[in-house]
C-alpha cells in the first residue's frame, strides 16, 4: 500500500475540482481532498497499490491538464503547473523502493503521454540543487519558460519546453509530512514572511521545516510543509511561530490542517489555537487508513 498526494492549481471552481478529484479514483481510493480559493490549490489524498496509484494519477493527471489553464492562472501558492506536485508517499520504510519505482513510472509516463516537463525533487532529485522545489519554482511559471528555453534548466523527462497551457510538474517519492498553516492577526505579509524565514530550516528555524509568509483575506498566513512530523509536531511549531510574531505585535490566532497527517504530529497540541476544521479525527493517517479495511 503506498499513498499519492497531487496538488492542483485550481481552487476556485467547486464543480471543476470535484470533476478532477472524481477523475483520480478508478481505480485508486480517495482519503482526502481539501480546497482553498485564496491557494487556488487542491490537495488530494490517494491510497492504493503501486499499479493502482500509477493509473489513477495519469487519469486524474490528464483530466487536469484538459482543464487548467495556467495561462491565466491566480493564485497564493506558488505553483509551475495544472499538476503541480505530485509525490510517491510511503507510510512505512518497507515502501520505500516501491515508491521510488512507481515516482519514476509516473514521471516517465506524464512526459512521455501528456507533454508535461517533469522535475524530480527530494529523494529523487538529479543534482543536490533541485531537492527543494522552490529551485523550480523560482519566478513562477513564466521564468520556468525563459530558464528551459535558454537551457539553464532541462527537465528530468519529458518535453524541452513547458506544456502551452498546463506548465509543469514536479514528482518525487517521500515518507508523510504535515502541510500545516498558522494564521496571524496581522495583515501585514511582510510580517508574515519575517516569521516564516525565522522558522524555516533554511533560516535556522526547525528542522525540515518549509515555510512561506502569505496574504489570507485580510489576515496573514504562515503556510508550512513539516518534512518530519513524527520529530517536529505541529504544536513546535505553532510555539516557534508566537515566539517570532509576538514581538512584532502579532498574534497565532488559528491554524488549518491540510490534508492527513500522522498521529503523532498532533501530540500536544495548543488548546488555545482553534483549528479551521476542530474534527481532528478526520485529519489522521492512521484512521483514514484504519477505513479503508473496514
Amino acid at each position: 500500500m503506498l499513498l499519492a498526494v497531487p496538488n492542483l492549481s485550481e481552487g476556485r471552481d467547486p464543480a471543476r475540482v470535484h470533476r478532477l478529484v472524481d477523475a483520480f479514483l478508478d481505480p485508486a481510493a480517495l482519503l482526502d481532498f481539501h480546497f482553498d480559493e485564496v491557494h487556488n490549490r487542491t490537495v488530494v489524498t490517494l491510497a492504493g497499490e503501486a499499479s493502482a496509484l500509477e493509473e489513477s494519477l495519469l487519469a486524474g493527471a490528464a483530466a487536469t491538464v484538459a482543464e487548467v489553464d495556467m495561462t491565466n492562472h491566480e493564485g497564493a501558492h506558488p505553483c509551475i503547473g495544472s499538476v503541480d506536485v505530485c509525490p510517491l508517499v510511503f507510510y512505512e520504510e518497507a515502501g520505500r523502493e516501491a515508491a521510488h519505482r512507481t515516482a519514476l513510472a509516473v514521471a516517465e509516463r506524464l512526459g512521455a503521454e501528456l507533454d508535461l516537463p517533469v522535475f524530480l525533487y527530494g529523494e529523487l532529485a538529479s543534482a543536490e540543487e533541485r531537492r527543494e522545489r522552490a529551485h523550480v519554482r523560482d519566478g513562477g511559471l513564466e521564468r520556468l519558460r525563459e530558464r528551459m528555453a535558454s537551457g539553464r534548466l532541462a527537465p528530468d523527462r519529458g518535453p524541452a519546453a513547458p506544456h502551452p497551457t498546463a506548465g509543469a510538474t514536479l514528482v518525487t517519492a517521500r515518507p508523510p509530512l504535515a502541510a500545516f498553516n498558522v494564521f496571524l492577526d496581522s495583515p501585514d505579509p511582510k510580517l508574515a514572511r519575517v516569521v516564516a524565514a525565522g522558522i524555516r530550516e533554511s533560516g535556522g528555524g526547525l528542522p525540515g521545516v518549509r515555510a512561506i509568509g502569505l496574504p489570507f483575506e485580510g489576515v496573514t498566513q504562515v503556510s508550512t510543509n513539516v518534512h518530519d512530523p513524527l520529530r517536529v509536531t505541529l504544536a513546535e511549531v505553532v510555539a516557534a511561530v508566537r515566539r517570532l510574531a509576538e514581538p512584532l505585535g502579532a498574534r497565532a490566532t488559528s491554524a488549518e490542517i491540510v490534508g492527513l497527517v500522522p498521529s503523532a504530529a498532533l501530540e500536544g497540541f495548543p488548546d488555545d489555537v482553534e483549528l479551521v476544521d476542530p474534527d481532528t479525527e478526520a485529519h489522521i493517517l492512521e484512521r483514514r487508513l484504519a477505513r479503508l479495511g473496514e
